[in-house]
């Protein structure tokens, strides 16, 4: 069987060619260029891991194809990026990178270069479940629970998932270090990559600015509506954020509370461009128990039951959360959280699981 293998040049991916070679599959690596606005920039690490990625195919004795998608990203991933943070929402293009491009520009690629499946580094696990006579392709949280990134890929659906491998899902990211380096290669000790991958490590505000224009407005008092600053843009706020608002405040703390905690942004009024923040890190206004999530996905291609006892992540870093499906129809769904949730954030995703099974999810709206 030909496996066609998405490389980054991290160890995660590397180790999933290197299982996969061992196990006796015909092995290609597939490099893929999503960016190139600025790939000469300090902040970009395009080249350096192309070349970890050809020294890690050598290696391994694979095959490697290079192949620029940076037009696609462009139209599916990075306009919709900029629409919604112009729009007051934090989007994830993670996600929607993994949607378009890694399982879709990607899988078709693949398809045209003779795989019979394509495969990736993600922590994450998919299995076929066999039903009432009904056979589907079910996407599972990864054995390690601590690098599960099955939250990231919800909006996939039967068909990408039926021609997709993950091989690390049953391993833990320690062990994946050890294969690393027991094979030789170099970057096993390779860290790993954080934040957008378009950004990289350059400062978020700076890169935003290249592309929306400044638009200073006040920031408020929630409570009392006092004018206590000015913000640059409410493109660069999101609910819940605590440092950058420069309005000073410090964090309390028992002995230190009321007019000394911390502030917190609660609320974005897009029509007078004012920013709403409140006082102290539970502050009623930053707490809520329930969700509007549009643009679903359900990965079987069912809608899951209303009423049943699910859980949820409204944000990739949160436990996983007691809720349940209120309402879901075609324009959205309404979740109900057992407990409150903190700074539910419009444009992030929310992912519901059933056990260890991503049932899939939609856009906090």
């Amino acid at each position: 069987m030909k496996v066609v293998v998405g490389m980054s040049g991290g160890v995660d991916s590397s180790v999933a060619a290197l299982l996969l070679k061992d196990q006796g599959y015909d092995v290609v690596g597939l490099f893929m260029k999503n960016w190139e606005d600025d790939d000469d920039d300090e902040y970009c690490s395009t080249r350096q891991d192309l070349i970890d990625v050809a020294s890690v195919c050598d290696v391994i004795g694979i095959d490697l194809e290079v192949v620029n998608f940076s037009s696609e990203y462009k139209d599916r991933v990075f306009a919709d990026f900029l629409k919604e943070y112009e729009a007051g929402r934090t989007p994830n293009p993670d996600i929607l990178c993994n949607s378009e491009i890694k399982f879709r520009c990607f899988l078709d690629h693949a398809m045209g270069l003779g795989a019979d499946k394509i495969a990736t580094g993600h922590y994450a696990r998919v299995r076929e479940w066999k039903s009432d006579g009904r056979s589907e392709f079910q996407l599972m949280k990864a054995e390690d629970g601590t690098k599960d990134q099955s939250y990231f890929l919800y909006r996939l659906n039967q068909e990408q998932l039926a021609k997709t491998l993950f091989p690390l899902g049953d391993i833990y990211k320690r062990d994946v270090r050890k294969l690393a380096e027991k094979a030789g290669l170099h970057v096993h000790a390779k860290k790993d990559s954080t934040g957008i991958c378009f950004i990289g490590e350059r400062p978020f505000r700076e890169f935003l600015g290249r592309y929306l224009p400044t638009r200073p407005g006040e920031i408020r008092a929630l409570d009392d509506d006092r004018v206590l600053g000015e913000h640059q843009g409410l493109m660069y706020h999101t609910i819940g954020q605590r440092k950058g608002l420069l309005i000073g405040g410090i964090k309390g703390n028992q002995d230190d509370a009321g007019e000394h905690d911390a502030w917190y942004a609660a609320k974005k009024d897009m029509a007078s461009n004012v920013l709403y923040v409140v006082q102290g890190h539970d502050h009623p206004a930053l707490l809520k128990t329930q969700l509007e999530a549009i643009e679903l996905n359900w990965i079987s291609g069912r809608d899951p039951h209303t009423h049943w006892v699910y859980t949820a992540k409204p944000r990739y870093r949160t436990p996983d959360q007691p809720c349940e499906i209120d309402a879901v129809s075609a324009s959205g769904a309404t979740i109900a959280f057992a407990e409150p949730q903190w700074a539910l954030t419009p444009g992030q995703s929310v992912v519901v699981y059933e056990s260890k099974v991503c049932l899939g999810g939609g856009i906090i709206a």
